[in-house]
């Protein structure tokens, strides 16, 4: 369904693109994969079911499985093509994640998959391409309706919004179509050298305003009774994410 191309590099590793875009670089991927996951799951404090929505790669999933208390992770990939070529090619990067018995391989259009499932998550991971092409559909408000729908008492959606400097209107936009489903809603940030720009937008949205009020002390009990191996993410970065400079909080507004 896309155009899939791997390449080696001196500072970056091997870098997957699709459609020409950058999406995976193994030098820098762990910064990407620990805030999408581990920020939610500790936010949460009892995550049990997850689904990620795209994650082909399946760095997502293998930061989601670090954690005991998950019990299932779906993955929902559009692209089969990616999931086979990324198990063979990159394999650091799943790690074994999609082999683990809790893992779950879905080869659907999450949009319709979401429209449709019945089935409740703690926590929805929306690891997608930009709003262009296949990607496109998973920053609708449809979508991040039927996300709401789909969610646990408590649980929290996060995904990738870009980079604020040179797509200040994503944010916005999400902003907007996410409001309306849900009690709180909200951008993090993450500095992943790849992305051209400067921060990296991580949207967030609960059912719950408990889950992002959470305090760092709360996080670092959490972290210290159920710690996992990280390079990038800590209680403090944790917190600190959510602190938005001026020129990316003007993008939040109505």
């Amino acid at each position: 369904m896309q155009d899939i191309a791997l390449f080696e590099t001196p500072g970056f590793g091997r870098v997957l693109t699709l459609d020409g875009v950058i999406q995976v670089t193994t030098g820098d991927e762990f910064i990407y994969h620990e805030m999408l996951a581990h920020v939610p799951i500790y936010a949460h404090g009892a995550v049990r079911s997850a689904c990620v929505v795209g994650g082909g790669d399946g760095g997502m999933l293998r930061e989601i499985l670090k954690h005991p208390s998950v019990e299932q992770a779906v993955l929902v990939e559009i692209d089969g093509a990616v999931v086979d070529f990324c198990r063979e090619h990159l394999p650091s990067v799943s790690a074994g994640a999609f082999d683990d018995k809790r893992t779950e391989i879905v080869i659907a259009d999450g949009i319709t998959f979401m429209a449709e499932t019945a089935r409740k998550f703690d926590l929805i991971v929306i690891d997608s391409t930009d709003p262009i092409g296949p990607g496109g559909v998973l920053f609708t408000e449809s979508f991040y309706k039927d996300c709401a729908r789909c969610l646990a008492p408590g649980g929290i959606v996060v995904n990738q919004n870009g980079v604020p400097f040179l797509q200040g209107e994503e944010v916005t936009d999400t902003w907007r179509r996410r409001k309306p489903h849900f009690a709180d809603v909200g951008f993090y940030l993450a500095a992943v050298p790849t992305y051209v720009g400067g921060f990296m937008a991580l949207g967030w949205a609960s059912n719950t305003t408990d889950a992002r009020a959470a305090s760092v002390e709360t996080i670092r009990a959490r972290f210290q009774a159920a710690p996992v191996t990280t390079r990038y993410y800590t209680p403090d970065v944790h917190k600190a994410a959510f602190a938005l400079p001026p020129y990316v909080q003007a993008f939040i507004t109505d």
